[in-house]
């Protein structure tokens, strides 16, 4: 349903070479699929995000790749074309609902905001759906009255999460929803969103730092670095099998809840600056396991057990 294919996107600088926040990535997303990507802040995973929803900001451009999604290249339509596209077949779960959400209108007026921009006019149409989507997530219908600073963080989100629905999209590609969320309404949302996804069949790209969050409920997993791939495949084989050293780093820096007690040994250092890209691995200054070659060559993703991985020592 959704083909990213050679995707990058530079942020001009004025000063010589752009920012290179996201460097030819690929992947693709079937239907009803559940698709994590992970990573450091600074790796490049809100701006492949928006370069496939055509969110960008100035001055981010996408420089190369395409985005096929139900057919049809996204990077190349017109905003009339997009507009068609975006929350009727595609809609985006913003990071933090109270920036995201209009502070100034209630939450009904902004669900019904959108629906009279897909050409629903009828008032009780609008009610009945707007009633419908949020009763999906959890949330009382009375709510839609509300303003956004009336309403907790995690009904806040759950308010977003059902404006994307309002119009059941083929796919919803989130933004590090649960991020302001304590870890028992971090728990509850995602149990929700996998819940809604099951009984309604749409596609979900989520977006998160956090390797613990999506361990149980993404059916695939891209871990990002410096704006590349650095591994892509089964959720459950990259946690239990971690070929990149990275994903192995990103997995220790979280605490097990059974098992023996380990230390925490995190990821010594920095990303490095995606101005001025190095013409070796890029996670070798980090990196535990590095080898003469990993100083000179550039890896490739290769293919390992089903699994795709950039790394010379895997």
């Amino acid at each position: 349903m959704l083909e990213v294919s050679g995707l990058s996107v530079h942020y001009p600088t004025g000063r010589g070479s752009p920012v290179v926040a996201v460097d030819d990535v690929s992947f693709t997303v079937g239907r009803g699929e559940f698709l994590a990507i992970v990573g450091e802040s600074g790796c490049g995973k809100s701006t492949l995000l928006f370069a496939i929803a055509r969110l960008l900001s100035d001055p981010a451009r996408i420089t190369a790749g395409t985005v096929t999604f139900r057919g049809d290249n996204l990077v190349a339509m017109t905003d009339r074309q997009l507009s068609a596209v975006r929350w009727e077949h595609l809609s985006v779960v913003m990071q933090s609902a109270m920036n995201a959400l209009n502070p100034v209108k209630s939450v009904g007026a902004q669900f019904a905001d959108a629906l009279r921009a897909h050409g629903t006019r009828s008032r009780k149409v609008i009610a009945a759906r707007s009633a419908d989507v949020i009763k999906l997530v959890g949330v009382d219908p009375v709510h839609l009255n509300s303003y956004p600073h009336q309403l907790s963080g995690g009904m806040r989100q759950r308010a977003m999460i059902a404006m994307a629905l309002l119009f059941t999209p083929d796919l919803v590609i989130m933004d590090e929803p649960t991020s302001a969320l304590d870890v028992v309404a971090q728990r509850s949302l995602m149990t929700q969103i996998k819940q809604l996804q099951a009984e309604l069949g749409f596609a979900i790209v989520f977006v998160t730092h956090d390797m613990s969050l999506v361990s149980h409920f993404s059916d695939r997993l891209l871990v990002m670095y410096a704006g590349q791939v650095a591994e892509l495949g089964a959720t459950r084989h990259v946690f239990d099998q971690p070929l990149h050293p990275y994903s192995r780093g990103l997995l220790e820096a979280f605490p097990a809840i059974r098992g023996p007690k380990v230390p925490l040994t995190g990821i010594p250092g920095a990303p490095p600056s995606l101005s001025t890209i190095p013409n070796e691995c890029r996670f070798l200054p980090r990196c535990p396991q590095s080898v003469a070659e990993c100083a000179t060559r550039v890896p490739e993703l290769i293919e390992k057990d089903g699994t795709l991985v950039r790394c010379l020592n895997c």
